[in-house]
């Protein structure tokens, strides 16, 4: 089974707990979205989650969000070769947040002073932080990390950034 039809599965699933059936959409609808992380509408781009939390929603739930989509990638695709995995015919599937190593931890915490959601990356391979600087995996990480903070963002030449999203290890910042 796929990972998106084990999503859609998930979603559709009579048992399925309302938190667990919302966090298996929001990550639905990354996987269907890599390629297009906005959707524009004039001179304004809202990210793929934006309507999810609603116009209105302050940076705490927003931050709240983003938790449960990084714990339910952490959980439910732990084990997805062992699942159901890729079939014959299907290439596997890889997700740089899920295949990180198991010792990195995210915190994600809501800055209102700053207006700013920052996830901060601990637990760090010493081989991914050295003195040549910052490794390509840590990079790819780091992106990808970005891309779901921005997923419930909006910017616009009117509008401007709904938050500035971040992404850090304890001792240096990589998106600013």
């Amino acid at each position: 089974m796929s990972r998106v039809a084990h999503l859609r599965a998930l979603i559709e699933h009579p048992s399925t707990g309302a938190g667990e059936r919302a966090a298996a959409q929001r990550m639905l609808d990354r996987i269907l979205s890599k390629s297009n992380s906005y959707a524009a509408t004039d001179d304004r781009s809202y990210g793929i989650r934006y309507e999810r939390v609603g116009r209105h929603a302050d940076l705490e739930s927003i931050a709240e969000m983003i938790r449960d989509d990084l714990a339910f990638v952490r959980v439910v695709f732990d084990d997805a070769p062992h699942v159901g995995g890729p079939g014959p015919d299907e290439p596997a599937l890889h997700d740089v947040i899920r295949d990180a190593p198991r010792g990195i931890t995210y915190s994600v915490v809501s800055s209102p002073a700053e207006n700013a959601i920052v996830i901060t990356i601990e637990g760090v391979p010493g081989e991914w932080v050295g003195s040549e600087g910052v490794s390509p995996e840590l990079k790819r990480l780091a992106d990808e990390l970005v891309a779901l903070l921005n997923s419930y963002n909006h910017d616009g030449e009117q509008i401007g950034k709904r938050f500035f999203a971040r992404v850090r290890t304890p001792h240096e910042t990589l998106v600013w």
